[in-house]
């Protein structure tokens, strides 16, 4: 540079840098090498500068100066209150973040305050990858956390949890957690709630140790809780935790227990604090299957021991068990189940089907106890009440439980197993829509024949309201009751039928003991042909043998039948019965009640033609549904005989004989009304002429003087 140039900054007072005739010192020559780089590195440089100083204070001092600072920065970032009780560190170390922190609390949100702080830890130390934050990565190259405490619960309408930060009003994420390399964790407690499951546990995690990025020892927990009040525990292990801190398949194992139901799991997770994307097999045994849907909050009858297995998956908030398979007592059960939640209300949605079904688990459905059941048989279905017979149920509908969800099902059974059970491919369909159950339709094969039935169970009012609707398809009537004396071979006659009727209760037997309605069962044209047999219970065999004559020597030729029953206010009466053979017209009189069950039914034969020893004196039906009885032996036909007696004594044998004679007068039925299901007041005979023999639908003392 020429010295002249610097003669003139001289002049302005300025010192001179180097003395007259030396060169220029290292500070001009830098200071000048300085002002020639571009604007933006000398920017930069004073960064970097700065940068370095900032690292430099917060080194030497760990950057204890910040606590207060990071408090209110925290807080304001997360929405809740952050507080450090002791020692506080934030410094770069020497390019990863270093935090370090004792007595470290986050508080919950304000609708979760009552559970106390989200996260509290006696002490936390933690190297965070700076490089990969910055990228959105969060990556903790190492952590040591003592005595923490984690607060993870949902809000009551599920839309809001405690590890969301920020809004308190924001949708709830999943929970994910950072990749962490190297860790040291001991006394960590964990407690989890979902109020929509009702749901609550505490979980304790036992001591993990990881070092370069890698796991070495499974990470065992272990805890307690209650779902819709039910106590459980439960004891676990992730398998694969070194892949689960590099982000790779997370497998694990869960076994739980309730009382007599144990659940075992095994599977994947995607993530191992997240439900989404799971892949599990569950296996879950008990004594009753209606403890295991107590978890649920669904109500379903108490069963035998059961045991099922079920590969499980969680997506789009739907749990999905698919190829569901096992048993309860000794019939099998398969299919599929989807578990949701809209709108806040449990849905079930189910395909099912069992192709054995036997008889002693269907039991509890219908409100009987399989367990008495099982133990005492066919007489485990009877009480006795007051000294007399019970058979109708009178288990009740768990009204509270079932407003609880709501379902779908779709049920198959292709064979029902048991004594005199010819029942086969049940199908169905149950709908239950916040407290109103259907079921319908509900259709099985019976004996040749088919029954489609429609039951609507309304729990919405109180009483309980059930509209029943019944129907038996033209079905043989050799099939039907050949286990009680009739013959298949020579037997071509059908029956068909139909139940209406609505009853207020929230038991079978409270619900059929207020019903009001018909019941019909109508006899086409045809022959049916009795084995000569007797029975100690009654026995349609019998019971036919008594209303023709000793011995059935071949089939009746029915013309048309119908035994119908008005019922008002659970008591049935006969309204009408008629059937009309080609010998003979079976009329019948009299009622039975739902209400205490009771038979009080009396049936002739009245004879077309003249016959001796007819039989047309009453043949009572007495007793109860549970122990009924036949009796033959009537006042009608003691009087008669008394008479016969007296006769005989007083003039010949031949009177005697005369007062068991019938002179073949009666009125043949006119099979329009009959086929037709008609009440008795639209019954004629042949001629056109109204009958008054064949009941009015009002109970009457029977003509077999009980």
């Amino acid at each position: 540079m020429d010295p002249k140039e610097f003669s003139k900054d001289l002049s302005d007072g300025a010192e001179p840098l180097w003395e007259e005739g030396a060169r220029p010192g290292r500070l001009y020559r830098a200071r000048r090498r300085w002002k020639r780089l571009p604007l933006p590195v000398r920017v930069l440089a004073w960064l970097l500068l700065a940068l370095f100083a900032a690292w430099l204070v917060l080194y030497i001092t760990k950057g204890r100066f910040l606590k207060q600072p990071a408090e209110r920065i925290a807080t304001s970032l997360m929405d809740r209150e952050v507080k450090v009780a002791g020692d506080f560190q934030l410094y770069f170390a020497p390019f990863s973040l270093k935090f370090y922190a004792e007595g470290l609390t986050v508080a919950n949100p304000d609708w979760a305050m009552e559970g106390g702080p989200f996260f509290k830890a006696d002490m936390i130390d933690t190297r965070i990858s700076t490089r990969r934050l910055l990228f959105g990565n969060r990556t903790i190259k190492a952590l040591t956390l003592k005595g923490g405490k984690v607060d993870l619960r949902w809000s009551t309408k599920g839309d809001r949890n405690t590890w969301t930060f920020g809004d308190p009003n924001q949708k709830g994420a999943p929970l994910e957690l950072p990749r962490i390399w190297r860790a040291i964790v001991s006394g960590t407690q964990v407690h989890y709630e979902d109020p929509r499951l009702q749901l609550y546990t505490d979980v304790k995690i036992d001591t993990v140790t990881a070092s370069n990025r890698a796991i070495h020892d499974a990470i065992n927990f272990s805890g307690t809780g209650r779902m819709r009040a039910n106590p459980f525990t439960l004891a676990g292990s992730l398998l694969t935790p070194t892949e689960t801190v590099s982000g790779g398949e997370n497998r694990f194992v869960l076994n739980a227990r309730s009382g007599t139901i144990t659940m075992d799991v095994s599977g994947t997770l995607e993530e191992p604090t997240q439900l989404e994307g799971a892949k599990l097999d569950v296996g879950v045994r008990g004594a009753n299957l209606a403890d295991l849907f107590d978890f649920l909050g669904v109500a379903v009858p108490d069963t035998r021991s059961f045991r099922f297995k079920s590969d499980v998956t969680y997506s789009s908030d739907a749990w999905r068990f698919a190829r569901l398979r096992g048993s309860f007592g000794d019939s099998d059960l398969g299919g599929n189940m989807v578990i949701t939640m809209p709108n806040d209300r449990l849905l079930i949605e189910a395909g099912l089907s069992t192709q054995r079904l036997h008889m002693i688990d269907i039991a509890p459905f219908v409100g009987y106890d399989p367990r008495r059941i099982e133990a005492q048989g066919a007489t485990g279905a009877i009480e006795q009440v007051n000294g007399t017979p019970r058979l109708l149920p009178d288990a009740p509908l768990r009204v509270e439980a079932i407003k609880r969800f709501d379902a779908k099902v779709d049920y198959k059974v292709r064979t029902i197993v048991g004594r005199n059970i010819p029942i086969s491919n049940v199908d169905l369909k149950l709908d239950l829509d916040k407290s109103l159950l259907k079921l319908s339709p509900l259709t099985f094969d019976m004996s040749g024949g088919h029954v489609s039935s429609d039951i609507s169970i309304n729990a919405r009012r109180m009483p309980v309201f059930t509209d029943y609707d019944i129907r038996l398809s033209p079905t043989p009537m050799g099939t039907l009751l050949g286990q009680w004396g009739v013959e298949k071979a020579g037997t071509t006659g059908t029956i068909k039928a139909r139940v209406q009727m609505t009853g207020e209760g929230d038991t079978v037997r409270k619900s059929l003991a207020t019903s009001d309605g018909r019941l019909a069962v109508i006899l086409p044209k045809g022959a049916m042909w009795a084995r000569n047999i007797q029975l100690s219970e009654i026995d349609v065999g019998v019971f036919l043998q008594k209303m023709f004559e000793k011995k059935l020597k071949e089939p009746v030729q029915i013309n048309c039948g119908l035994i119908a029953f008005t019922v008002r206010d659970g008591v049935a009466s006969a309204d009408p019965i008629l059937i009309d053979t080609q010998k003979n017209v079976i009329l019948g009189r009299g009622s039975f009640s739902f209400k205490d069950e009771s038979l009080d039914l009396a049936m002739r034969a009245d004879g077309k033609k003249f016959s001796l020893f007819s039989g047309q004196s009453p043949v009572g039906v007495n007793g109860y549904f549970a122990a009924p009885g036949i009796n033959v032996i009537s006042p009608e036909l003691l009087a008669r005989a008394g008479l016969g007696l007296g006769a005989g004594i007083a003039a010949s044998p031949l009177a005697a004989i005369l007062a068991f004679v019938d002179v073949g007068d009666a009125k043949a039925a006119d099979c329009g009304p009959v086929l037709s299901g008609a009440q008795a007041l639209s019954q004629r005979t042949t001629k056109g002429k109204p009958r008054d023999d064949v009941g009015r639908g009002t109970p009457s003392k029977s003509e077999n003087g009980r």
